[in-house]
């Protein structure tokens, strides 16, 4: 049976890279998405690795890179797409978003001749998305917030679900679908993708890279693809809610607890001081649990996300902000 993505037929036991032109620079360099493509020669699933939807977050493109370096996309059954770089274009230029300031993972499905975002989506959604069956979409956290190694999805979908406890991430949070994401789109084509969070952009993060391949290994490994996988280094906890801790005042924050821990109900969880040595605030928990979110960035205004706790099954929430991927 013939095997094709963006136009490209890849035969069985065929390893093939793949350029998919998106626009070009003013200066009229163009640029390219490339993607590489394993196709086993035993019949199998289609599992797609996409990384740097968002241009900053390198710890997930290295997670791929590591991938394809261990040739560990080469499995015995089935076909790997890996897509190391998706924003070519914020990836040049440090950033989240692509030139024309407009977030891609907020532009799906796209618009061939939209704005450059758009135009990005577009190729996703029509040349990648109706190649691949099941998928894990690279992402880390933002604007100087470290997240815990975790794969978010939608935990009332039975297949989400599955993957998501073949991953064997520490944490698996029960995450709604983000308007006009690239997870929204593929579900509305009959694909399933789970995303995968861990580190800080434009910071590598050894144990997230890690648990980002690992974690890649096992989902393989259960979807019939390889013969091993590694053992997940820790038990996974689900997370049904979540909340953030806000600063209540301005200043500069110093975290006195780690991500990945878990904190109780009013325990001093950091404090806000100001530069002048006029006062020193205590920061508490609202809620009881794991703290999978972290700001790093020393200077807060007040309603500034200090920490992301999530809840299992025992805590209570009262959440004030969706998670994003």
């Amino acid at each position: 049976m013939e095997f094709k993505i963006a136009g490209q037929s890849v035969r069985r036991g065929e390893f093939r890279e793949i350029n998919i032109n998106i626009a070009r620079l003013p200066s009229h360099t163009q640029i390219d998405t490339p993607i590489y493509v394993y196709r086993s020669k035993e019949p199998g699933p289609v599992l797609g690795l996409m990384a740097g939807m968002h241009g900053d977050e390198i710890n997930g493109m290295e997670i791929v890179r590591r991938i394809l370096d261990s040739d560990f996309h080469k499995v015995n059954r089935g076909t790997v797409v890996c897509i190391p770089i998706i924003n070519v274009y914020g990836f040049l230029n440090y950033s989240r978003e692509v030139p024309d300031g407009k977030d891609i993972n907020r532009s799906f499905p796209g618009n061939k001749n939209g704005s450059l975002a758009s135009r990005v989506a577009w190729h996703v959604t029509h040349e990648i998305i109706p190649s691949i069956e099941v998928g894990i979409d690279f992402h880390t956290g933002g604007a100087m917030r470290t997240n815990y190694p975790q794969v978010r999805c939608q935990l009332s979908d039975e297949k989400n679900a599955e993957l998501a406890n073949f991953f064997s991430a520490p944490f698996t949070i029960d995450s709604g679908f983000r308007p006009n994401s690239l997870r929204q789109t593929a579900a509305k084509k009959g694909k399933r993708i789970i995303v995968y969070e861990g580190g800080e952009s434009l910071r590598f993060d050894h144990k997230a890279i890690e648990e980002g391949v690992n974690g890649t290994l096992r989902l393989m490994h259960k979807l019939g693809m390889t013969e091993w996988s590694p053992s997940a280094s820790e038990e996974t906890k689900v997370i049904w809610n979540t909340a953030w801790v806000r600063s209540k005042y301005a200043g500069l924050f110093q975290s006195m607890v780690e991500c990945g821990c878990l904190v109780e109900k009013g325990q001093v969880v950091g404090t806000i001081t100001d530069p002048f040595g006029e006062f020193k605030e205590s920061v508490k928990a609202s809620e009881k649990g794991f703290v999978i979110g972290l700001n790093n960035h020393p200077v807060v205004n007040a309603g500034d996300a200090l920490l992301h706790l999530g809840m299992d099954n025992y805590c209570k929430i009262n959440s004030d902000q969706a998670l994003t991927d």
